[in-house]
């Protein structure tokens, strides 16, 4: 009878951890102004959004949203190891490089800092998705070529996973953009928040 209760704690303490580290799952976005929901309330952002159609879906995943208007690749890498260590997250959705296009930033740093950031997250364990970031023409033709090929590159040679420009439909529709031609509208992010999970979910049930 002992064993017996003994076998039935060991069983119930068993399932409780399986549920703890489902319910622990977290997904961490690390971006710009476009994941940080420039111009709009927290609420209409497309990571809110994202976190309603994985909570729809009884997807056990926590969305935390550290992106930073302005943010290139070099001041996310001083601030992503902090990061990393006060969340822990299982996955991490890298958006970052567009700053540094704008700034003409050297392509070859822009690949070094992406690179130094994945590789974090692989000491972390943590499943990391790297988004392609594209630029307009008007940068000129060769530094688009250069900045555009760092994501397949990146993830060629590191273990990231890469994900299509979120912002390839939306971008080219001027009833979806801002002036600025840059930022997406509120009417936007439930498109991209369609996209992201998209992307994301069968790549997130895979690794569950």
């Amino acid at each position: 009878m002992k064993l017996k209760f003994i076998k039935s704690l060991i069983f119930v303490f068993s399932i409780n951890c399986v549920y703890a580290l489902d319910e622990q799952r977290t997904l961490l976005i690390f971006g710009d102004s476009i994941s940080a929901g420039y111009g709009m309330s927290k609420e209409k952002q497309w990571s809110v959004l994202l976190q309603e159609k994985f909570n729809k879906e009884n997807l056990k995943i926590k969305v935390i949203n550290s992106s930073i208007s302005g943010e290139t690749t070099g001041g996310g890498l001083v601030r992503f190891e902090g990061i990393i260590k006060q969340y822990k997250p299982s996955y991490v959705l890298l958006e970052l490089g567009g700053n540094d296009a704008l700034r003409g930033y050297p392509p070859k740093k822009i690949s070094s800092n992406l690179v130094e950031m994945i590789s974090i997250s692989e000491i972390s364990n943590a499943n990391i998705f790297l988004m392609q970031i594209k630029i307009p023409p008007n940068y000129g033709s060769r530094y688009q070529k250069a900045f555009e090929s760092i994501y397949p590159r990146v993830a060629e040679t590191t273990s990231a996973i890469l994900i299509p420009f979120m912002l390839e439909e939306v971008a080219l529709n001027e009833d979806l953009m801002l002036p600025d031609g840059i930022h997406p509208k509120e009417s936007a992010q439930p498109l991209i928040a369609d996209f992201i999970y998209l992307q994301l979910k069968p790549l997130l049930i895979e690794s569950n």
